[in-house]
């Protein structure tokens, strides 16, 4: 089994939001986003959407645009965005999924493959301190995030098994644009995922940034492969975190 990732898809089914007044690396969408999962994907792969699924605002809405993902190779794990307004409480969320697709909220999730198994645990993060215009709202969602991946990490724990290989999924990067360390970094250190994935930043280009005010995208936290997965940034195609 392959694990592939790919977050921001973005989809408007029930109502058009053309995503092409962002930028030029929206042409094509949302079409290219199927076309290019088909594309590499096979049906015996997962693949881990880190939020910011669809743009609808309620979940009757958003269930065409999860239908949609759902018609496609593989198995699916979708983790709530920023912009998913449409997600509810857990329970009716996974009531009204496709058949496999998973949510993952507060827990965990093991898959087995071919030549071993995957947990993968997660949240979808915040704004990290320090962070332009970081307020005291903010520090509150920041600091329940920081609880649910603990949760989840601990979820994982249990489920994990010797040999078995562990990914974290987050939306939000877990630190501000300076790299500074964080709550979430700490967690990830000490729980030493396989691999970490995120998306959410858009149009982001990190050498311009690092040359214009030392802004940058984490590459780096101690053992950890990162990988950055937001859909425009992978011109749409999932991207290959590993194989089990």
């Amino acid at each position: 089994m392959r694990i592939f990732a790919i977050a921001d898809p973005h989809l408007s089914k029930a109502k058009a939001k053309p995503m092409d007044i962002f930028g030029g690396n929206w042409q094509g969408h949302p079409e290219i986003f199927f076309e290019r999962w088909q594309e590499g994907v096979q049906d015996e792969d997962l693949v881990l959407i880190p939020g910011d699924i669809s743009w609808a605002m309620r979940l009757e809405e958003a269930k065409l645009d999860l239908d949609d993902i759902g018609a496609l190779k593989g198995t699916k794990v979708i983790l709530r965005g920023n912009h998913d307004y449409w997600w509810s409480s857990i329970g009716k969320v996974r009531a009204s999924l496709p058949p496999r697709m998973y949510a993952l909220q507060h827990d965990a999730l093991r898959f087995e493959g071919g030549m071993g198994a995957v947990v993968i645990a997660g949240t979808r993060g915040w704004l990290c301190p320090n962070s332009f215009d970081f307020s005291e709202q903010d520090e509150k969602i920041f600091r329940r995030e920081v609880e649910r991946l603990r949760l989840s990490l601990n979820a994982a724990e249990d489920l994990r098994q010797t040999g078995d290989s562990l990914v974290v999924m987050l939306h939000y990067p877990p630190t501000n644009l300076r790299l500074e360390p964080s709550p979430l970094t700490h967690l990830l250190l000490k729980a030493s995922p396989d691999a970490l994935i995120f998306g959410h930043l858009h149009g982001f280009n990190p050498q311009q940034a690092a040359d214009k005010d030392g802004m940058r995208i984490i590459e780096e936290l101690g053992t950890i492969a990162i990988h950055f997965v937001a859909a425009d940034a992978l011109a749409f195609r999932p991207k290959l975190i590993m194989e089990i």
